[in-house]
């Protein structure tokens, strides 16, 4: 077993000591000098898909099932098929019914301990099985969630059996693509019987200057020894060296019922504040000594700042004013589907951040545990967002119907989990909620907005919505918001001062605009709007499911990237926005249904290719010098062609074809690209940024001839033998002269020598049919990308990419 070193927790072990499943017997990782042991439950599964009521059962024989490690998705293993689609929104792979069963052995030495089984998330109707016994069940597919084994196991050499049943059979369940599975990482804890509680630290930063911070710790102590114990409590805030800043001791602390709270306060001289630029991390680390023996050691992070949001002024971080610059993100990673990994997040996040985004909203569920974790660390703004729907069903067989039974659990466990993360700035109790239209929203609203308040009153309360006529609104009315979220319909956020007065306002969703990468129609200077007012239908659409790359499509609901950009960027009482999407994601293929089935919103593709509208967010939200133009320049000889340029740092650009000029651009108003209209012959596109007449970036675009090669690039060579970490490759189709080939389409095999497997292919294309787990992908407008994921043995790894007619490449990539 590997070991885990859990956000939330101090695991006192060497690694070494942990080798695999069979040392679990005989492991000093059980001894009692260790006061909590956390251990990945990721191996040594066995997984059936379809329905095996007897599975639950010990002595079931599960030997003929398959073999694999968790997270897993069994819905991205699939094939595409009309045949999956129960609405034109999931993702047209299969769903159904899953069982999992893990066979494992606990030593006499951890007979004493509480032991729990803890799943991040499980997607979803999960019914969980230890030694036959029933644990729990739990509809959510986005909860994490916890079951106490103790009593139901056994010790020394006798096995024991944990059964995983997961129903994603009832469809449609969702609006986008869930995935199915236990998707999110598994561990297995064990603690003293006296111990910090699940999720059971919460730390906040009262007063926070640049002189000194006021930190303040409650811990909620679990103590199962059935009697009144005295302890005493260590706590110790360390800084991102190991050195303690500050401790805190509470002597002779009695407990007396099962579950007991103790506050602690610090106080931290010239403290390094979090921010999005630096997010400089602490963490606390709280001991417990019970008899003067050490029982429990829990961690707990700490970023040390502080916010405002002004109905006035907007959004305020450490006393300086900023914009939130946010896109909104589903969980899936594209051809790994829902299976949680954390390089794949770190991948989305860090083109994110290159692009200037500095905030995620989690649409429209709790995220991983390590998103979180990331976010931290990188610095994002997150909104961190529970529910899609509330009692009013959006699909048939959605939340909606576990609502009476479980929102109050779900909305408790996810703030309980997440509201030590520094990163978290604002929680969502709802997106598009339906109850908004009537008064059953202000019931609600009022009971989801005091949950969270019990748990958090440190962060404000938000739910976005679509209804900005205040009368209308029944969630605005019942006054239970901090933060009002809209999404859409920009063209009233000039007069929220006046429609919501004294209201802080964000927008909590925007764009919905359509690209697919290096697609372009034309004429580009018009816009196009899909649904009421624009295009009825896909059959007004191109033949080919394609939409343009220009920003001039968008859904009917929405607005281009410009649209909405141009008005907030000078309104200062709007507190940032949250771009719908980041990243294109599975399922919800507006405007076309099958065979499309992924969307068209992000403004990176499904393979996290940025599309050209990436480049005008990197203008506009960065310092870096941008100039990006574009399209491609290969196009029948006197064919009139649109060409754009984003830029910045620069008061103008010029245009040359072949070395004659075509002129000078300059953004006036409240411009955000400036275009030529070119009569096309092939030759080289140049185009040169200057300020006060000096030049400040060059960029070229030239005619390309044939494919001739495959070139590979891997966004890291040097990988971690751990048997998750990845190296996305990206593969480009190019001419002899190394340009790129902007509509090659060419097949694309992928061969692996070593100790690495071939995580997934795409190739962003919304409706390409080939399946991601492959060794071949077709390349789309000249790319295609390849996922190698490392095992756990360290050895040189090498992809070799063929494809007929073209030369092909070869890639080594470590793995340490």
């Amino acid at each position: 077993m590997s070991v885990m070193s859990n956000r939330h927790h101090i695991v006192r072990r060497q690694i070494g000591l942990i080798c695999s499943l069979m040392s679990l017997l005989t492991s000093p990782i059980f001894a009692q000098n260790n006061p909590r042991t956390i251990l990945d439950f990721d191996k040594g599964w066995r997984f059936y898909l379809g329905d095996e009521p007897k599975a639950k059962d010990v002595a079931f024989n599960d030997s003929d099932w398959r073999k694999l490690p968790l997270p897993h998705d069994w819905s991205i293993e699939g094939q595409f098929s009309e045949q999956h689609l129960s609405t034109t929104q999931e993702g047209a792979l299969p769903t159904g019914i899953g069982w999992y069963r893990k066979v494992f052995t606990v030593p006499i030495s951890a007979k004493n301990k509480a032991i729990f089984i803890e799943f991040d998330g499980i997607y979803r109707n999960s019914e969980i099985w230890i030694n036959g016994h029933l644990l729990g069940i739990r509809p959510y597919g986005y909860s994490s969630f916890r079951y106490e084994l103790s009593k139901y196991l056994k010790f020394g050499s006798e096995k024991n059996t944990l059964a995983v049943r997961v129903d994603n059979a009832a469809q449609p369940n969702s609006r986008w693509y869930t995935g199915s599975g236990i998707y999110r990482n598994v561990r297995l804890v064990m603690t003293s019987p006296i111990a910090v509680n699940q999720w059971g630290t919460f730390v906040t930063t009262p007063t926070v200057s640049n002189q000194k911070a006021t930190v303040s710790l409650q811990t909620s102590i679990r103590n199962a020894t059935r009697k009144s114990q005295t302890i005493r409590i260590v706590s110790t805030i360390l800084d991102t060296f190991g050195k303690a800043v500050a401790t805190q001791t509470a002597t002779s602390v009695q407990l007396k019922d099962t579950l007991t709270i103790v506050s602690q306060q610090f106080d931290v001289s010239n403290p390094l504040l979090w921010s999005v630029e630096k997010p400089y991390l602490y963490k606390i680390i709280t001991q417990i000594y019970s008899q003067n023996q050490l029982v429990d050691s829990y961690e707990t992070p700490l970023g040390i700042r502080y916010f405002h949001f002004d109905p006035a002024t907007g959004f305020s971080l450490n006393g300086q004013p900023m914009k939130i610059l946010g896109v909104c993100l589903h969980h899936d990673l594209g051809a790994l589907g829902a299976a949680v990994n954390r390089r794949a997040m770190q991948r989305q996040l860090e083109l994110l951040k290159a692009m200037g985004c500095n905030a995620i909203r989690t649409a429209h569920n709790p995220p991983a545990p390590e998103f979180l974790d990331l976010c931290d660390e990188m610095g994002f703004i997150i909104m961190d967002e529970a529910f899609d729907m509330w009692k009013k069903k959006k699909s048939k067989q959605d939340y909606g119907l576990s609502w009476d039974a479980w929102h109050k659990t779900d909305l408790e466990d996810m703030v309980r989990r997440d509201r030590n993360h520094p990163s978290i700035f604002i929680w969502s109790i709802g997106n598009e909620i339906r109850e908004q239209f009537d008064s059953t929203g202000i019931t609600i609203t009022k009971e989801l907005a005091s949950i969270v308040k019990k748990l958090d009153t440190t962060r404000p309360v938000t739910s976005a919505l679509t209804e900005n006529i205040p009368d209308k609104n029944f969630i605005y009315r019942s006054g239970a918001l901090d933060l009002l979220g809209f999404n859409y319909k920009h063209e009233a956020y000039a007069d929220f001062p006046k429609t919501f007065p004294n209201q802080a306002v964000l927008a909590s969703e925007t764009g919905s605009s359509l690209q697919t990468r290096r697609h372009y129609d034309m004429p580009s200077d018009s816009v196009r709007m899909w649904g009421k007012g624009g295009p009825a239908n896909f059959k007004d659409g191109n033949p080919d499911w394609t939409a343009s790359a220009y920003d001039n499509e968008a859904a009917y609901w929405g607005s281009t990237h410009e649209q909405t950009w141009k008005v907030i960027k000078k309104l200062p009482h709007m507190a940032g926005l949250f771009v719908w999407t980041g990243f294109d994601y599975l399922g919800e293929p507006h405007p076309y249904p099958w065979p499309a089935r992924s969307s068209y919103f992000g403004i990176l593709d499904l393979a996290g290719f940025p599309k050209d509208v990436y480049y005008l967010y990197q203008s506009e939200w960065t310092n870096k010098p941008v100039l990006h133009i574009f399209p491609h320049w290969n196009w029948p000889k006197g064919k009139t062609v649109d060409v754009w340029a984003y830029y910045n740092q620069a008061d103008e650009v010029e245009l040359f074809l072949n070395d004659k000029s075509l002129g000078v651009r300059k953004k006036t108003g409240d411009d955000l690209h400036v275009m030529w209209r070119v009569t096309y012959e092939p030759g080289t596109l140049k185009a040169i940024s200057r300020k006060g007449g000096k030049p400040v970036l060059t960029q070229t675009i030239s005619t390309v001839g044939k494919p001739t090669k495959i070139q590979l690039i891997a966004d890291r060579t040097t990988l971690k033998a751990d048997g998750k970490d990845l190296a996305y490759i990206t593969v480009n189709v190019l001419d002899d002269q190394g340009n790129l080939v902007p509509d090659a389409n060419h097949l694309i095999t992928f061969s692996i020598q070593g100790e690495g497997i071939i995580a997934g292919v795409d190739n962003g294309y919304q409706a390409s049919m080939e399946p991601f787990k492959a060794n071949y992908r077709k390349a789309y407008n000249g790319k295609c990308l390849a996922i190698i994921q490392t095992s756990e043995k360290a050895r040189k790894i090498r992809v070799k990419a063929t494809s007929e007619g073209l030369q092909g490449a070869v890639l080594e990539l470590i793995s340490r």
